[in-house]
C-alpha cells in the first residue's frame, strides 16, 4: 500500500469523513484447508467457563480457531464443509496483545495458510484510563504495516477482520449487576470505560474513539482485494448477560464465542457454507 493512501486515510479518519470501506472483491477459489487466527484474550477464549477455564486461555473454545462443537467455530465449519479433507488451524492470538503486536503474530503464520482471521484492537480502547488509549495515528499506522507486510509474504492468502466488540454496550448491559463491578474494580478491566467513577461524558469519549478504530480498520482492510471486513457485525451484535464471562464478566462465555462465531462467519467469505 502507497505511504500516500495511508496518510489521506488517517487524515480523513482523523476529521471524521473516513469513504465507506467495501468488503474485499476477492473471493478464495477453493475452501482453505489451512487457518490461523490473529488478536487477543477474546480470541484465545479467556475466561469463557468458570469450570474449564477460570482465569486462563481455553482456545478450544474460540470462535475463529477453536475446536469445541458446542461453539462452531470458522475452523469447525470450515472442516464441515469439506468431508474427508484434512484441515488445519493454529491461533497466533495472544491474550493482552494490542494492535502493535498484530504485526508480529502475522509474521508468524507459515506460508501454507490460505484464511486468517483478525480480531484486535479492544485492548487499545480498554486501557486504564481515557487518556490512555492509543492514538489513532498509532493504531492506523500499526495495523496497515501488519497488512502490507502479510500480503507482501502471502500474496494467495485472505484476511477476515472483524470489528472490535462495543464496550458500551457491555457497560450497558451489566451496570446494575454488582458481582460485574466488583470484577471490573477488582481486576482492573477496561477501567477507560468501566471504571465506576466515570462520567457519562468519559464512555462517550471512549466510545467515539471505538468507532474510528473501527473506522480505521473498515478503511485499511478496503484497500486490499483479499480483506474481508466484517461491516461492523462484531459491533453491531446484541449480545446478553449470558454471553459474558460470570468470571470476568468482560470477555464472551462459551454461549458469546458461539454468537460471535455465527455473527462473524455470516459476514466472511463462505455466508451460506
Amino acid at each position: 500500500m502507497r505511504r500516500s493512501s495511508l496518510l489521506v486515510i488517517v487524515l480523513l479518519m482523523l476529521i471524521g469523513f473516513a469513504p465507506a470501506a467495501q468488503a474485499g472483491t476477492g473471493v478464495p477459489p477453493t475452501l482453505p484447508t489451512a487457518m490461523a487466527s490473529a488478536g487477543d484474550s477474546i480470541t484465545r477464549a479467556f475466561d469463557a467457563s468458570l469450570f474449564t477455564c477460570l482465569l486462563r486461555d481455553c482456545p478450544a473454545f474460540s470462535w475463529s480457531t477453536g475446536t469445541n462443537p458446542t461453539v462452531r467455530s470458522h475452523y469447525t465449519r470450515l472442516s464441515a464443509a469439506q468431508p474427508g479433507v484434512p484441515v488445519t488451524a493454529v491461533s497466533v492470538a495472544k491474550t493482552g496483545a494490542k494492535m502493535a503486536d498484530l504485526d508480529g503474530q502475522l509474521q508468524s503464520v507459515g506460508p501454507d495458510v490460505g484464511y486468517v482471521t483478525v480480531l484486535m484492537g479492544a485492548n487499545d480502547v480498554c486501557t486504564s484510563s481515557a487518556a490512555t488509549m492509543t492514538s489513532t495515528a498509532s493504531f492506523a499506522n500499526s495495523f496497515a504495516t501488519a497488512l502490507a507486510r502479510f500480503f507482501g509474504n502471502h500474496p494467495n492468502s485472505y484476511v477476515f477482520v472483524s470489528s472490535i466488540p462495543n464496550i458500551y454496550h457491555l457497560w450497558s448491559t451489566l451496570q446494575g449487576n454488582q458481582s460485574a463491578r466488583n470484577a471490573w474494580k477488582t481486576f482492573g478491566i477496561c477501567q477507560s470505560m468501566l471504571s465506576g467513577t466515570n462520567d457519562e461524558q468519559t464512555r462517550q469519549l471512549v466510545l467515539a474513539q471505538e468507532r474510528i478504530d473501527n473506522g480505521v480498520l473498515a478503511a485499511l482492510c478496503g484497500v486490499y482485494d483479499r480483506c474481508r471486513w466484517d461491516g461492523g457485525a462484531t459491533f453491531g451484535v446484541s449480545f446478553t448477560a449470558s454471553d459474558v464471562s460470570i468470571i470476568d464478566f468482560f470477555h464472551p462465555s462459551v454461549s458469546g464465542q458461539a454468537k460471535l462465531a455465527s455473527v462473524t462467519w455470516a459476514a466472511s467469505y463462505w455466508p451460506t457454507r
